[in-house]
């Protein structure tokens, strides 16, 4: 393309939130470049949610082996091929890999410029020798795996989400560092592949973003698979060189011996020689764009979408931010973005769903007058005849009933809780998923039955009962014959 061309619009980073947004741009109609040195599809693709998700899929197959006797299906062990496993995870990639593609984004009318960009001054960007001019630009450069300042960690090759999807050998001892939601889920991943897994994590309960009580569940589950969960303490210091058997030290003494170290202890927006300088922009300790409710930054057209704005790091987000952003920078439109009611989940067994509110923000806010509905999934039928009835729901509402969030930890919670984050996104009550039927029997029951629950709480109270049982006795007197 000829360097003197201006762009409506120069999109840096082909993630997510760089992909929809410049595809976005060309539907539209703009003059748009999208600038990736990198593979298009970003960390989700290649290293994030595609690859883990597809693993998750195979370990859920062998404990379901395991656990077949109860059901009179099969007897023992399952043989686990770990590198068939792998050819798995990349077979899924590349099915995905054309969706992502630089042909597709051209054959859509995107010019994409395969090299590394960074800023020169507001209004150009450098990339490969060329100089892309534009009107507006979005700063979508995604994040990178953030590791702990602990001694002897980089000697003992210690693997990331970046380069665990390389193994081709299951690890027979595999340390987790951080048991958030990517330490959960690989690990109780591996666990079921066949390593003895243990989860080190600085906080005093795994996933300590969530409900205590989804700590709990999920730590009892993972227990009861063999993983070791070593909760309020940090590691030290890792000895041993990569390829030999480390020894990780911990503050309590009771150290870790593994063969291979994973860290999932968080995620760092990548800024570094983007030429935010140029710009003036700044960016805060650990790298992050700050961005208004529009995803402005503080530099006229420039935008920032997805994991490097510091905001929660989901590709459903980056793909939310894109939607906003790209329009607002083509158009100057004013649209907000509004995390009310976006979902959160953790792809564990049982699954982990979040939306808006927990139950200790709403008690904060509102002290007692915060409602709150739970059912556990040990009464709900299609759990039971799944033989899953492990879980519960919790919907959480304002001093009125309005849903403001819920949390469901139990199977398939990942699909329940976009029903309840429609609800919240309407401002409704409580009721509104009582009254919406729900096909029998499934897992999205849970929710209504909570609802239910709720309901019939309410109904259950001294004045509720009394006016309910005056409306009876003026019926009982219009309708006698």
């Amino acid at each position: 393309m000829p360097s003197d061309r201006r762009y409506d619009l120069v999109v840096l980073g082909g993630g997510t939130a760089g992909l929809v947004s410049s595809m976005i741009a060309a539907g539209a109609g703009a003059r748009v470049a999208l600038v990736e040195s990198d593979r298009t599809g970003g960390d989700c693709l290649w290293t994030g949610c595609v690859p883990s998700k597809s693993l998750l899929a195979a370990a859920e197959l062998a404990q379901r082996v395991r656990e077949g006797e109860r059901l009179g299906i099969g007897r023992g062990e399952p043989t686990i091929d770990f590198a068939r496993v792998m050819a798995h995870v990349d077979r899924a990639r590349q099915t995905i890999v054309p969706h992502d593609s630089e042909d597709r984004l051209r054959r859509e009318g995107v010019d994409v410029v395969a090299a590394h960009g960074r800023f020169t001054m507001p209004g150009e960007i450098q990339a490969d020798g060329r100089s892309l001019r534009h009107r507006a630009a979005i700063i979508a450069t995604g994040s990178s795996p953030a590791l702990p300042d602990v001694p002897g960690l980089a000697e003992a090759g210690a693997l990331t989400t970046d380069t665990i999807w390389d193994l081709r050998e299951l690890p027979a001892r595999l340390a987790v560092l951080g048991a958030g939601p990517v330490g959960c889920e690989l690990g109780q991943a591996f666990a079921r592949l066949g390593s003895q897994v243990t989860l080190i994590e600085a906080s005093d309960r795994i996933l300590p973003a969530e409900d205590q009580r989804v700590s709990a569940l999920l730590a009892e589950r993972l227990e009861a698979e063999g993983v070791r969960i070593r909760s309020g303490v940090r590691a030290t210091r890792v000895t041993g060189a990569s390829g030999s058997v480390n020894t990780i030290e911990v503050e309590d003494g009771d150290d870790v011996k593994c063969d291979r170290l994973l860290v999932a202890t968080g995620r760092r927006p990548r800024t570094a020689k983007i030429g935010l300088d140029a710009l003036g922009l700044a960016t805060d300790p650990p790298g992050a764009i700050a961005v208004d409710e529009r995803l402005r930054t503080g530099v006229r057209g420039v935008y920032a979408a997805g994991d490097v704005t510091g905001a929660l790091p989901f590709t459903h987000v980056a793909a939310y931010h894109a939607r906003v952003a790209s329009v607002n920078a083509l158009f100057h439109l004013r649209r907000t973005v509004d995390y009310a009611a976006v979902p959160m989940v953790t792809f564990t067994d049982p699954e982990v769903a979040r939306v808006g509110a927990s139950e200790a923000q709403a008690r904060e806010r509102w002290g007692d007058r915060a409602k709150v509905a739970e059912f556990d999934f040990a009464g709900l039928d299609r759990a039971i005849t799944a033989d899953r009835a492990h879980g519960f729901v919790k919907l959480i509402g304002d001093r009125r009933g309005r849903l403001v969030g819920a949390t469901i930890a139990a199977p398939a919670a990942g699909e329940s809780i976009a029903e309840v984050a429609a609800w919240i996104a309407q401002g409704e009550k409580i009721d509104r998923l009582s009254t919406t039927v729900h096909a029998y029997p499934t897992f999205a029951e849970g929710a209504s039955r909570a609802a239910d629950e709720y309901l019939r709480r309410r109904y259950a109270r001294p004045a509720a009962r009394h006016i309910l049982r005056g409306a009876l006795a003026v019926l009982r007197l219009i309708d006698r014959p």
